[in-house]
């Protein structure tokens, strides 16, 4: 059964009402969050209740920090195929605008959860807090759910064996510095960046490493350089095809790019992918972006970057056998 999507909280479909609810932005869906959704999901199962998340778009720090650089670690499509693939049965994506975000906190329980969702349940982290200027934790919720019939749950924070917070902002620091492995022991997958394949200058054709380019658009903006990916092309019915690739993530200083981007080079792959959905999951950083002299110095590095991701990818545990997500599940830590 395909997850359910509403995007409001008004005149909820019987069905969907009087769930075990995960609530929180669950921006990166790591570790951490998959814990607050799997207690939702238990007690849904002990309560004989829908399982669902609710989170909010566009992310809150959109509407207050418009101007701010991107940040999202999973735009909307990819936080909703990483939910669905948790079991969640409902997803609700509450429009975040100024006007909900001057809700008080009382507010928003009783006119959201309350009249809107019914809840049965709620589970958040314990560091959650919500209504008009953050007034509202988890002694207010759990005060309003004694009050109006729904239980509260909230679920510590929890850290690696490394003692690491399995946190949103750590993951982005990883990713910003050059670190995909560490960032993925955080996620308990491999962190991806995708979108349609567009057409480039093709100048890769002429060097003999053509490569599918995909914008970042509103995605965080990690490390500059080449990474050693694995690639998900998406094909129709749903089905998914991974393939092994290196790419350039940057502004290709070389042939005087001024936008970033993302280029990938597909080993043994020559297909026409043009239009297509492309998800490319960031195994390892290989080395930072740099300039060359000209197109026979880039071709030669190319082919001792194609060589080293070969080489780290063979090292590497994959599975196609995670279409959803690319979820890794026990990635080695140290």
């Amino acid at each position: 059964m395909r997850m359910q999507i509403l995007r409001h909280y008004q005149e909820v479909p019987a069905a969907s009402r009087g769930a075990a609810v995960a609530l929180g932005n669950f921006d990166g869906v790591h570790r951490g969050h998959q814990e607050i959704i799997a207690k939702a999901m238990r007690l849904a199962q002990e309560l004989e209740v829908p399982p669902a998340v609710v989170t909010f778009e566009p992310h809150p720090r959109q509407v207050f920090k418009p101007d701010c650089e991107a940040f999202r670690l999973t735009p909307f499509r990819v936080k909703a195929r990483l939910i669905e693939a948790l079991g969640v049965e409902v997803l609700f994506a509450l429009p975040f605008d100024r006007a909900f975000a001057n809700l008080s906190a009382e507010d928003f329980v009783l006119q959201v959860l309350v009249q809107g969702l019914g809840l049965r349940y709620l589970v958040v982290g314990d560091n959650f807090r919500f209504g008009k200027g953050r007034q509202g934790d988890i002694a207010l919720l759990t005060e309003m759910g004694r009050g109006n019939g729904f239980g509260v749950t909230s679920v510590p924070l929890i850290t690696s064996k490394n003692d690491e917070a399995y946190s949103s902002t750590l993951v982005r620091h990883y990713l910003k510095n050059g670190n995909p492995t560490r960032a993925a022991l955080l996620l308990g997958r491999y962190w991806e960046i995708e979108g349609k394949v567009e057409k480039g200058d093709q100048r890769g054709r002429t060097i003999g490493f053509p490569t599918a380019n995909v914008s970042l658009g509103e995605t965080l903006q990690p490390a500059y350089g080449v990474y050693a990916v694995r690639a998900a092309i998406e094909n129709g019915g749903g089905t998914i095809e991974w393939r092994a690739g290196v790419a350039n993530l940057g502004l290709r200083p070389t042939v005087a790019g001024t936008e970033p981007r993302l280029e990938v080079h597909l080993f043994d792959f020559a297909d026409d992918i043009y239009g297509k959905h492309l998800r490319v999951a960031l195994v390892d950083h290989l080395r930072p972006e740099q300039k060359f002299a000209d197109l026979e110095a880039l071709k030669a590095q190319i082919e001792v970057d194609s060589r080293r991701a070969m080489a780290t990818l063979r090292l590497e545990e994959w599975h196609d056998k995670w279409p959803a997500s690319s979820f890794i599940a026990h990635p080695p830590e140290g």
